[in-house]
């Protein structure tokens, strides 16, 4: 079962395990594009070492050229979308009956995905971007034999919705109810609900939603995604576990590590064509004291479910490759070899800094420190302000994977200075014990 770390509440554990959730997954269609064969894609990113993924349910899909993705695994062939609820011969879904055919693939994916060891996000529901998405939606009024909820997009997520509630009810129960068989999954109740730009995030529903949820699944974790990059939360329910933040930054952490959640970086994108972005965004992010995450790759689809797919030359917004796999899963092998969760933030360890250069510490105070330097001017000297002690010091190369230099240095305290090679890299500095 997926917990929080009963000793480090900001970390997760998983079959009695402390763990990192790093994931490099597919455009969230694995299940609701029949198209899609979901078992070559687990294999090809747990072989890199990476154990963590999004779904959505289907309750939103997308139309072919949304947002520039080219081959958008979340815009199926009309004959291949499949969602909760059952096609009826006039070509409405029946909101009062469950297509087994998705739910029996839905709780394909999940074993799939359980026997890899790779943790499952499964969002509920979706921000409407514009009205042709909430036309798609099998929810929508002039696609359900019911006929309830509104046709303004804006009052779909309104618990005083036409109607509609009573049903989304009836699907979280659902969801709840299959879900709970299986030890890798945890909800989250809404993609980007802030993505109205009117500075909410359709609390009421989510403070039901979450309730409801801790009624019908209370072993179940629940996310709640909170904004774009960065944010302080002021109120959320009392069942949230995880706060998801999208394309974020390191301030997303230092603002909420208070709360004593676990917090993920839950989707990259929209930041070119290569793997460096994406994999700074993870090392800056993790380093900082985040637990979790979940890089959008889009060299998976229908036609590469291995994961070949090259967006070189295309018009979508972001990437996805061996090459990155490699650095992600890396990165999460790294940060558990070290015990993240049983480290702290220590960024003011670094106490003089000639190149004015930000630098994500984690490190137990007197023991051990590992900085990320995502870039390194050349001539930067550093001043880490540590005990006096023997440490053995290390460098690693985040891009190829690997050390690259190993000494032992005797510190006779006050200031230890580096000074940086010219390229994105990693220290670790260790205190040999007398």
């Amino acid at each position: 079962m997926i917990k929080k770390n009963l000793k480090n509440p900001r970390y997760l554990e998983f079959q009695g395990q402390p763990i990192l959730s790093v994931g490099s997954g597919e455009h969230y269609g694995a299940v609701l594009n029949a198209d899609f064969d979901f078992e070559p894609y687990l294999a090809d990113m747990a072989s890199y070492g990476l154990n963590q993924c999004r779904i959505f349910s289907g309750t939103y899909r997308e139309l072919p050229g949304e947002f520039g993705i080219e081959d958008n695994l979340l815009a199926p062939r009309p004959e291949a979308f499949c969602c909760p609820w059952e096609l009826t011969w006039d070509g409405l879904y029946d909101l009062d009956v469950w297509s087994e055919r998705y739910w029996d693939r839905l709780r394909e994916f999940l074993t799939k995905a359980s026997e890899k060891k790779i943790l499952v996000e499964y969002v509920l529901f979706c921000h409407w971007y514009n009205d042709n998405l909430w036309l798609a939606s099998p929810m929508h009024p002039d696609n359900s034999a019911q006929k309830v909820g509104p046709t303004d997009k804006i009052k779909v997520y309104a618990l005083e919705s036409d109607g509609l509630w009573l049903y989304l009810e009836k699907f979280i129960r659902k969801a709840a109810e299959e879900l709970e068989k299986f030890d890798n999954v945890y909800f989250e109740i809404i993609n980007e609900p802030y993505s109205n730009q009117d500075h909410g995030w359709y609390s009421a529903f989510h403070f039901k939603v979450a309730e409801l949820l801790a009624e019908v699944a209370p072993e179940k974790l629940v996310a709640l995604n909170f904004a774009n990059r960065t944010g302080q939360l002021s109120e959320l329910p009392k069942n949230i576990g995880i706060v998801n933040f999208h394309y974020s930054i390191p301030e997303a952490v230092h603002l909420n590590q208070h709360l004593g959640l676990v917090l993920a970086d839950d989707e990259t994108g929209f930041a070119g064509q290569s793997a460096e972005p994406y994999r700074k965004e993870a090392w800056r992010f993790l380093m900082s004291g985040g637990a979790m995450f979940s890089h959008l790759d889009y060299g998976y689809t229908v036609n590469t479910p291995g994961g070949s797919y090259s967006v070189e030359g295309t018009k979508t917004p972001g990437y996805g490759g061996t090459d990155l796999r490699t650095q992600l899963g890396y990165l999460r092998r790294f940060l558990e070899k070290i015990e993240a969760w049983n480290l702290k933030s220590l960024n003011e360890s670094l106490t003089w800094n000639a190149g004015n250069i930000s630098v994500p510490i984690l490190g137990d105070p007197g023991r051990f420190l590992a900085a990320y330097f995502s870039e390194s001017p050349a001539g930067t000297k550093l001043g880490f302000g540590i005990p006096a002690g023997e440490y053995i010091q290390r460098w690693i190369d985040p891009i190829l994977c690997q050390e690259i230099a190993v000494e032992e240095q005797m510190h006779a305290g006050g200031y230890f200075f580096v000074e940086l090679p010219q390229k994105e890299v990693v220290l670790t500095l260790t205190r040999k014990q007398p």
